[in-house]
């Protein structure tokens, strides 16, 4: 009896887990089903695509990342109508976000809303429905999901600032090559154009955003942009300072018609000074940082090793003394 009891106790328990598990299953197949699946004719115009780029034909029935990418691209502008930014300096400095992490398509903050709307949901599904289960409706439960749909909320933000970070630090510890190579192109003969064409070519693979910005930079130049607002486009949508530097110099030597080479070697080397200064005050400040570690972890055991056994003997020689 007491056990049929403790058994029955036990699937009472498991029981509401068990029901958010499968709805939560539910619902994920439904959305695979409807939203994440390739038609027939998407599959055939894919599969005539490879055929004529030479490659291997590979059935594909849509994976759940891409189909995740597409459903926000053709839902982000209902998704993102709640999150919409009121003025154009909100939206721009989105923009300005998305251009430093690297996402320059025109339906970039669309699809960056409705994923902040979408991870909001999911926030609010799962906690809602962890709290629920296990507190009930409570105002503890209701504070748990309001924490964890702000922490999915705000999300995104964090992951595009990360990216733009690291995309940042791509940009400044490769840029000093991509600038003696682009010195060498132009002692060489070649002009600015040429020369910026052929690093991005050459640094594709070692330094591909470089090499991006570098050919984004060629392509409008070709298509009729002036020189000047190319290159000060190209420092102000990455956010790196050196960008913005370098565009300054090639703007001021191309005005004023001094040598582009030794302007160029010039702002490499500043720039590989400015990295070793980086790199030493980095390692100036290892001695400071490994004191909390030595005190905290180390310290402690050293102390008890070294003072360990004088205690363990004072003890054992001054203890009778005192009990006589």
């Amino acid at each position: 009896m007491n056990t049929f009891f403790i058994a029955e106790l036990d699937f009472v328990a498991v029981l509401p887990f068990a029901a958010f598990a499968a709805v939560a299953a539910m619902m994920w197949f439904l959305v695979d089903t409807f939203f994440f699946k390739k038609t027939r004719t998407e599959e055939r115009l894919e599969r005539m695509k490879q055929m004529r780029e030479g490659g291997d034909v590979k059935r594909d029935s849509g994976g759940s990342h891409q189909g995740l990418t597409k459903m926000l691209k053709d839902h982000s502008e209902t998704l993102a109508k709640p999150l919409q930014p009121k003025t154009e300096e909100e939206h721009g400095k989105i923009r300005e976000r998305l251009n430093v992490a690297g996402y320059r398509s025109e339906e970039s903050v669309m699809i960056f809303l409705g994923l902040k709307f979408v991870a909001a949901g999911i926030g609010l599904f799962i906690g809602g429905g962890v709290s629920l289960f296990l507190s009930g409706l409570t105002m503890t439960a209701l504070m748990r999901t309001l924490m964890v749909t702000g922490v999915f909320f705000f999300a995104p933000d964090a992951i595009l600032a990360l990216k733009g970070k690291k995309r940042k630090e791509k940009i400044f510890l490769g840029l000093p090559d991509a600038l003696d190579l682009l010195t060498v192109c132009v002692e060489a003969g070649l002009g600015l154009d040429q020369a910026m064409r052929k690093v991005s070519d050459e640094m594709e693979k070692t330094q591909p955003v470089i090499a991006h910005e570098f050919a984004i930079c060629n392509m409008q130049v070709q298509m009729g942009r002036p020189r000047e607002e190319v290159f000060i486009e190209l420092g102000r949508r990455n956010g790196v300072e050196d960008l913005k530097t370098l565009a300054a110099v090639i703007v001021q030597t191309d005005k004023f018609g001094s040598s582009i080479s030794r302007a160029l070697r010039v702002q490499s080397d500043a720039m590989r000074t400015t990295r070793r200064q980086i790199a030493e005050e980095k390692a100036a400040k290892t001695a400071v940082k490994l004191i909390f570690p030595l005190v905290i972890f180390i310290f402690p055991g050293i102390f008890v090793v070294l003072v360990g056994p004088a205690a363990i003997t004072m003890v054992n020689e001054m203890l009778p003394a005192f009990q006589k």
